[in-house]
């Protein structure tokens, strides 16, 4: 795929439409500068866009990734199918999200925690000190586990961590 000639031909059929970035950018929820990008070749639209563009220029996919019209037109099951592909990775986008702020949330309540207890403690607090100790001891640790669990997730070392260890 020559994502200049796909951005080129993306740039023409804005053109004929009669439309400049900004307002492609309004119609797809998305920067100016992210048009610009797809259309100078140096970025390339999400897939569930890519199907929304095509639509919206009335032009096969494989058109738009090929950067130059075809004859023949994209029958309505192969669009389907990349209709419910484009769903499906949104979704599972979304589902990241939801798990990553849950991930986020629970160390904050654990760093809340901690700071409770410190505060606790420089006031004169009624835990011993070696309950205190062992408390705080177990807490942060807990709190540096699931931080170091957020950042493995994010950069998807997780998988390749726990495919690692299914293996053996």
């Amino acid at each position: 795929m020559n994502q200049k000639k796909t951005g080129a031909f993306l740039k023409q059929l804005r053109k004929e439409k009669n439309l400049t970035q900004e307002q492609l950018a309004e119609k797809f929820f998305v920067a100016g500068r992210t048009v610009s990008r797809w259309e100078t070749g140096s970025n390339m639209p999400d897939l569930s866009i890519l199907v929304e563009l095509a639509d919206f220029y009335q032009v096969d996919i494989r058109e738009i990734i090929d950067g130059e019209r075809k004859s023949e037109t994209m029958n309505m099951e192969t669009k389907e199918t990349l209709k419910k592909v484009a769903e499906y990775t949104s979704a599972e986008n979304q589902n990241l999200r939801n798990k990553m702020a849950d991930m986020m949330a629970g160390s904050a309540v654990l760093l809340v925690f901690c700071l409770i207890l410190f505060v606790t403690k420089a006031f004169g607090g009624a835990i011993a000190e070696n309950g205190y100790r062992n408390i705080m001891i177990f807490t942060m640790g807990l709190t540096l586990t699931t931080l170091v669990c957020n950042i493995l997730y994010l950069f998807g070392l997780f998988e390749r961590v726990s495919t690692f260890f299914r293996k053996k």
